[in-house]
């Protein structure tokens, strides 16, 4: 079943594996109407330079930042090649390097002496070291999270990030205060004549939230992967055939509709287009999953990613840039990636109303603490409350349906299994039949001989080593099958005399004095 436009890939799922994948059509309730639901104007060239969120794909802006709803770094809403490391990911990979090299020994003079009796310093000084150790944390590995917070409040769009900056800056400053002034808290705040800090606190918190980022861009940049893999299915250049007839090798993004291209034996084709002329057979597993090549002479559609044969052809280019089949392709992977399953509503839901919920239980808490709580009561209830905002940030709640969608479209595409949307991804769920139409590339990623019928009083053996001799001559991946099925039987291939090959027909010769004619029905 050749797939010749986009628009018949809903809930199409390709599978297989050596380069051979069989179309399942998935039946999981109405059909969509349109699998790519773009065209050029909504695409224009200038998109490429588009940054929108990942949660949030509404959110578009020219040149990277952070979403004003989520606080999540933006990325390109186009694909490219561009295999350059996410400068986000650097920079917090970076930051957390950093801030984990300062949190190991600032728990260790924090909570050693608790833990194990450990007093490497006066408590006077430890607060000091434990303040040069966790200002580097907080105010420079921190930093990104304090100005998505602050964003998050300007815009009124509270987030986790909204949790993460209020109780490690409460923390922070809290600590800060007692070591610097710290005759200015009551008796409620003191416990052993000192006033406690709580630095470990603010500079854990921080380097944990820093690992969940690094992970999580990291996932991110994985799925990038999956598309770069696609666009590397068009080569990186072609042969353009000028107005005198002589070739020159020209970049991919020079091609413009009407030119002349030489399409060389094992090439792939640049981009999509007619032939005008030649003969050979092209591989277009990528698109339709078969194996077996098709032949293609004059005035046969081309297209961009699929492998020329043993022939070379002359092409004329149709469609180039983002108007190929393979780019457009490649954009409704990404734009699956960025598009919202229905469950993501309930969980927005959720989490507008959750971050206000998780501010009012933590100033609960700390009125609770300081009324009822053990002494110094001040102190407990100020640590439990920024507890409760840092232990509740709804990472996972905001994140678990994005990134969930993002990773299987990814992966779906690295395994030939293309996604229209996250809402097709989520009626898979609900999938309980099949329908397969190509029963042979289930399982097989070339041809192979399955059945040989001799007739008029030749045995199967001489059928087979006659034709097999023949086809040893050819490249033709149906003639390697033949090739291979008689050395599996140990069968001896004859000499072979009078060799000839009739291009889109057959080919034919004579073995041990037996004419032997191997081609289609026009042959």
């Amino acid at each position: 079943m050749p797939i010749r436009d986009p628009e018949e890939l809903y809930g199409v799922v390709r599978v297989g594996g050596g380069g051979s994948m069989a179309v399942c059509l998935v039946l999981a309730g109405e059909r969509a109407k349109d699998a790519v639901a773009m065209t050029n104007d909504a695409h224009p060239a200038a998109a490429a330079a588009t940054w929108t969120c990942p949660m949030h794909p509404e959110i578009r802006r020219v040149g990277p930042g952070s979403c004003p709803i989520c606080g999540m770094g933006l990325e390109l809403e186009q694909p490219s090649l561009d295999d350059t490391p996410n400068p986000e990911l650097v920079d917090f990979t970076r930051r957390l390097w950093i801030a984990g090299a300062l949190a190991v020994p600032l728990l260790v003079v924090s909570m050693g002496a608790e833990m194990f009796g450990w007093r490497f310093f006066t408590a006077q000084t430890s607060a000091w070291v434990q303040l040069a150790l966790t200002a580097p944390i907080v105010l420079w590995a921190g930093a990104p999270f304090f100005a998505r917070g602050w964003t998050s409040l300007l815009t009124r769009r509270l987030n986790m990030f909204t949790l993460i900056a209020i109780g490690v800056g409460a923390a922070f400053a809290y600590s800060l205060a007692a070591t610097l002034v710290p005759g200015i808290f009551p008796a409620g705040f003191r416990v052993h004549g000192g006033v406690p800090v709580y630095y470990e606190a603010a500079g854990v918190v921080v380097t944990l939230v820093l690992v969940g980022q690094v992970l999580e861009l990291r996932a991110r940049a994985a799925t990038g992967k999956a598309i770069r893999a696609l666009l590397d299915l068009a080569p990186k250049t072609a042969h353009l055939v000028t107005a005198d007839g002589s070739e020159i090798v020209v970049p991919l993004a020079d091609i413009r509709a009407g030119d002349r291209l030489r399409i060389k034996p094992g090439e792939a084709i640049p981009v999509d287009g007619v032939v005008l002329d030649g003969h050979s057979s092209i591989d277009e597993s990528m698109l339709t999953g078969e194996p077996a090549p098709v032949e293609k002479s004059v005035h046969a559609a081309l297209t961009g990613g699929t492998v020329n044969g043993t022939g070379s052809l002359v092409m004329e280019a149709r469609a180039v840039g983002g108007d190929t089949m393979l780019a457009r392709i490649v954009r409704m992977v990404a734009d699956a990636q960025r598009s919202r399953a229905p469950i993501q509503a309930v969980a927005d839901r959720v989490s507008g109303w959750f971050v206000p919920g998780v501010v009012l239980a933590s100033v609960v808490t700390f009125i609770v603490w300081s009324l009822v709580g053990p002494e110094p009561r001040l102190g407990h209830a100020l640590l439990n409350a920024i507890t409760v905002l840092i232990i509740a940030c709804p990472c996972a709640l905001g994140l678990a349906t994005p990134m969930s969608i993002m990773v299987a479209t990814g992966r779906g595409a690295r395994a030939g299994v293309l996604i229209k949307n996250a809402e097709a991804l989520q009626a898979f769920a609900a999938i309980d039949t099949l329908l397969v139409d190509k029963t042979g590339t289930l399982t097989e990623g070339k041809p192979k001989l399955v059945a040989t019928m001799p007739i008029h009083g030749f045995s199967e053996a001489a059928v087979l080593a006659a034709a097999a001799a023949v086809e040893a001559r050819s490249e033709h991946p149906l003639a390697q099958a033949i090739v291979a099925a008689a050395k599996d039987r140990d069968l001896s291939l004859g000499a072979v005399a009078d060799f000839g090959s009739q291009t889109g027909l057959g080919i034919s010769g004579t073995v041990d004095g037996h004419a032997v004619v191997i081609g289609n029905a026009a042959q």
